[in-house]
């Protein structure tokens, strides 16, 4: 058996919020809307991964809380260093991590919160997204 994974679903307080905050910061577009059962469904993908992955939004949803210790997130890899420090300044009202670099296989990163609190993460430099070799994992010793 071969799984692939194709998509996570979330509950939003706000569909239009969302899709405008994923849109602007992630680069994610409508491919999908309907009502289920008086629900509104939105499903979002960047452009050329519309039939890979996409995020789910679900009407109906509320607060997210999440502890300064919990680091759940969802992961976005950005083209360079500087992007990841531009989503920083133009997200500064909702910064949950501000820019930082750790070693490998972390990177330079941020973090923003979502609508509903969700901490979204920016990273360059990471062995997946943009400019990870097909071998990023073997030419570096696992922790």
């Amino acid at each position: 058996m071969k799984a692939s994974l194709t998509h996570i679903a979330l509950h939003v307080g706000d569909v239009e919020a969302s899709t405008a905050f994923y849109g602007k910061y992630c680069n994610m577009r409508v491919v999908h809307e309907r009502v289920d059962h008086d629900v509104r469904v939105v499903w979002l993908a960047e452009p050329g991964r519309e039939t890979s992955f996409v995020i789910v939004l679900i009407a109906g949803g509320g607060p997210v809380r999440q502890d300064e210790n919990d680091f759940t997130h969802l992961g976005f890899a950005l083209e360079s260093y500087e992007a990841v420090n531009q989503i920083a300044r133009i997200g500064a009202a909702d910064l949950a991590w501000p820019p930082r670099d750790l070693p490998y296989p972390v990177g330079h990163f941020c973090a923003l919160r979502d609508p509903d609190g969700r901490v979204v993460e920016f990273s360059y430099g990471q062995p997946l997204g943009p400019g990870a070799k097909p071998d990023a994992f073997s030419t570096h010793p696992s922790t």
